[in-house]
């Protein structure tokens, strides 16, 4: 038990808390301590009842049974996985960001849901992180089942297929990818790569609560040509030069 506790403080903050709400409150429901019926988002209940902690439980809440057991315990690794990679790597020291990303994809997946009657958000939530993870390291080579080798940048696509083989929704998938890549457009691509306005900010009050003990986000691409002309015309003042790219996490 010792291992396993220590295992477990071993993960990042935000990954830990997320990894032990999505096995905590599955073991709820299955327990029978909670009825499930008060976990899913039922967009009536929580529009009309005013049940409004049903975004945030249809989050952790997945059912598990013999029938999905075997999904949900790939999604866990997921989760554990590619969270605890950008926790400690492209987001390493900052906590807040971090948090605001995942703030980000959860509003947007809860709008998503809400709109088309999507029940349980867990996986579109993990496969968003996952999507940003693999566009921050779109180039590295990742091993997947059977030995297979691909670039990291196609790794949210084959587990889309995974899933759905295994007893998945293609929605669900579909929806977190799409997300992710909402988030890695507006806070990386369009801002950094080709010279648009900086649509996303984490809230100064996150900082206060989760203060940073580094720099800013790692960054990504190169900034575009006239950026860089600008840049030098002024001394090397203005935007930070971004560099010619890094891969991140694990190599």
């Amino acid at each position: 038990m010792s291992d396993i506790g220590d295992w477990f403080r071993s993960i990042p903050t935000i990954t830990r808390y997320w990894f032990a709400a999505t096995v905590a409150v599955p073991l709820v429901g299955k327990l029978g301590l909670i009825s499930p019926a008060y976990f899913f988002l039922w967009p009536e209940a929580f529009l009309y009842r005013f049940q409004i902690w049903r975004p945030i439980t249809a989050t952790f809440y997945f059912p598990v049974g013999p029938g999905t057991g075997f999904l949900y315990l790939v999604n866990l690794y997921f989760l554990y996985q590619y969270s605890t990679r950008l926790e400690t790597g492209a987001f390493d020291g900052r906590p807040a960001d971090y948090l605001f990303m995942l703030l980000f994809n959860w509003i947007c997946i809860v709008i998503t849901g809400l709109a088309m009657d999507m029940q349980l958000l867990m996986i579109p939530l993990i496969m968003s992180v996952l999507y940003v993870w693999a566009q921050l390291n779109r180039d590295m080579i990742v091993s997947f089942w059977f030995g297979t080798r691909f670039k990291a940048c196609y790794l949210p696509w084959v587990i889309l297929g995974f899933n759905y083989i295994i007893g998945g929704s293609v929605i669900n998938e579909l929806i977190g990818n799409l997300v992710g890549h909402l988030y890695f457009f507006l806070m990386f691509r369009y801002p950094m790569d080709l010279g648009g306005r900086n649509f996303l900010s984490t809230p100064q009050f996150l900082y206060r609560w989760l203060p940073s003990r580094r720099g800013g986000v790692s960054g990504f691409g190169v900034p575009p040509a006239s950026m860089r002309r600008a840049a030098d015309q002024n001394g090397g003042g203005g935007r930070h030069n971004w560099g010619q790219g890094f891969r991140l996490g694990d190599q």
